[in-house]
């Protein structure tokens, strides 16, 4: 009857992804609204838990895919796969209306520039200090610096190695924890009160989910313009990262 039962499963594999899927969203904000508060967003949270379970799952098997090489978790490989992270990056893009972000007049613009800059110059100096040489991996973990999101499109795109690509989740993440952490400390000591400040914020900093929580536990009405400018450096990160970013490395690096 087990046999059945997990054979069915099997075939079923990315219904099965689905639901891991969902019940990780279940359980990150319960956790979120039960242990931090809000403070800590449940999206950060279900990537700890993905981490986690791709951690045991290539250490059970030995594989090289995370959970997704054990068989019943097959369809994680798919649902995770760089297909559909793109359509969502590409469905979140068309949710932009371009007039929001002349709102914030030039400081907005240079926010985002300087913000996607600066972040790769730092993600890009830690992987030169851990040793790594070749332009992929410095590019992708400078992106990783950015975002989560900006890490994986970077690393796909110039072909480094799933390790490194899992670091560019792992920078990206803790980036966006130590933002939604430290927002509502820092907020009275850089003026963070008001919309336009809100919109510049969101643009240095640039993790969607870490600015919208920061934001949240700071001042709820600030969010949608912080928010707004962080989806724009997202995607800027994905246009640069993967082009002028890694090009430069690669005449940096010879």
């Amino acid at each position: 009857m087990l046999d059945a039962v997990v054979s069915v499963l099997e075939d079923l594999d990315l219904l099965v992804a689905f639901v891991v899927v969902a019940v990780i969203m279940i359980v990150s904000g319960w956790l979120s609204k039960t242990l931090t508060k809000g403070r800590l967003q449940a999206s950060a949270i279900a990537i700890v838990l993905g981490l986690v379970l791709a951690y045991f799952g290539g250490l059970a098997t030995g594989g090289k895919k995370g959970i997704s090489d054990i068989a019943i978790f097959g369809g994680m490989a798919l649902l995770g796969g760089s297909m559909l992270r793109d359509f969502a990056i590409v469905a979140t893009a068309y949710g932009i209306d371009v007039r929001e972000l002349k709102r914030s007049g030039l400081p907005g613009a240079l926010s985002l520039i300087i913000g996607v800059v600066l972040s790769f110059i730092v993600g890009a100096g830690v992987a030169l200090a851990f040793g790594y040489r070749d332009a992929e991996s410095i590019a992708t973990m400078g992106a990783g610096a950015a975002t989560y999101i900006v890490g994986p499109v970077t690393g796909t795109a110039v072909g480094a190695s799933e390790t490194v690509i899992a670091l560019s989740v792992a920078a990206g993440l803790v980036k966006s924890v130590l933002v939604m952490i430290g927002t509502p400390f820092a907020a009275k000591l850089i003026g963070l009160n008001n919309p336009k400040s809100a919109m510049i914020y969101g643009g240095l900093m640039g993790t969607t989910s870490g600015v919208a929580a920061g934001l949240a536990a700071t001042d709820e009405r600030l969010v949608p313009y912080g928010a707004m400018t962080a989806t724009f450096y997202t995607g800027l990160g994905c246009l640069l990262g993967p082009s002028v970013f890694y090009l430069a490395v690669r005449a940096f690096t010879g």
